[in-house]
């Protein structure tokens, strides 16, 4: 395995994260279980969830994963061998987004981060969190593949300031010990930069966005931020949830697969993400090259990522996906992949 420094903390995650939000849905809690074990004997030591999961998002599931986690933990300790990484859920603006999560108290005040925060720790049998994310905006923006911004006048959020200086008593408290962002723009990755240099707050050390060959729009306006101001990438979605493999071409359906059990997924559906999913699996066999794991070797390579999240539901996924860390991409390769990616720019943002 290799590790890569989360910020600037001195802290060292795994390349490969393990990611958890098919847990309580798609896995049982002994399939959760036997996938930390298996990461970890790999050499991973950060693993991700949120309040939310699993995904798809029900009432009826909402905090499994973090239970399951939690179980794991009760039953073997070893927290100090494992970075772990959790996230609260934020408001809701659309019909699409959940709205059952603590009761709707989920503006980033210090009321509902330390509600969520005591929930997160107690689900997952623990006094701390290393890393506590913001799972997505306060405030409406173009998100989850909503490529046009528009701005709402009269919109109601939480100020950034306030949310960064709850967060930042969380620290104190020594309930978390790193703060980080997701699905957040480059708009609002600067804010908290910002403020917390004008304030003396907690800086964030990490961005959870989707990264992978059919959405590269992270290195559009928010990979030199990462770069310069040591905020790295958690990259989710790597396999585009699991498109980049193939198994979904030509209009396959395999049994319990992700997009095959649940429509609400179609931000990587579509002709050109098809066309470029195509030539994406075709270059790496051609190159002797699992294209799952090609399309995660080629994640892990950007300097700009600190770690790549992988999930899976069946151990032989997991361990594939965990030999990507020991693959290197040829130049010729990479050079294919910049062709397709020149004729299919981010087909499915």
């Amino acid at each position: 395995m290799l590790y890569r420094e989360l910020g600037r903390t001195g802290l060292k995650v795994s390349l490969i994260a393990l990611g958890t939000m098919t847990w309580g849905e798609q896995n049982s809690e002994a399939e959760g279980h036997a996938q930390i074990d298996a990461a970890l004997a790999a050499g991973v030591n950060f693993i991700d969830t949120a309040e939310m999961y699993p995904v798809p998002p029900k009432a009826q599931t909402y905090s499994r994963t973090e239970a399951i986690i939690g179980t794991w933990l009760k039953q073997h300790g070893q927290r100090d061998k494992i970075v772990l990484a959790s996230k609260a859920a934020g408001p809701s603006h659309t019909p699409a987004r959940p709205q059952h999560v603590r009761g709707g108290r989920t503006r980033f005040t210090a009321a509902n981060l330390g509600e969520a925060l005591d929930d997160s720790l107690r689900r997952l049998n623990t006094d701390y969190l290393d890393l506590y994310q913001l799972h997505w905006p306060d405030r409406p923006t173009n998100i989850f593949g909503q490529l046009g911004y528009e701005h709402q006048s009269d919109e109601v959020a939480t100020p950034i300031h306030d949310t960064l200086r709850a967060l930042s008593e969380l620290v104190k408290a020594g309930k978390i010990r790193y703060i980080g962002l997701s699905n957040e723009s480059p708009w609002g990755i600067c804010e908290f930069l910002k403020l917390a240099q004008l304030h003396g707050l907690e800086r964030i050390v990490s961005v959870q966005n989707p990264y992978n060959l059919v959405n590269r729009t992270y290195e559009i306006g928010h990979a030199e931020i990462s770069m310069r101001e040591h905020a790295g990438l958690l990259a989710y979605s790597p396999l585009a949830f699991g498109v980049l493999s193939g198994k979904y071409l030509g209009g396959a359906k395999p049994a319990q697969a992700r997009i095959t059990l649940f429509d609400r997924f179609a931000r990587y559906k579509g002709e050109n993400t098809e066309r470029a999913v195509y030539e994406y699996v075709k270059l790496f066999r051609e190159h002797g090259i699992d294209p799952a794991q090609g399309a995660l070797a080629f994640v892990n390579s950007r300097p700009f990522v600190t770690s790549t999240i992988i999930g899976a539901t069946t151990m032989e996924q997991l361990h594939s996906n965990l030999a990507s860390v020991d693959l290197v991409l040829s130049e010729e390769l990479l050079e294919g992949i910049a062709r397709i990616h020149g004729q299919y720019p981010n087909p499915a943002p």
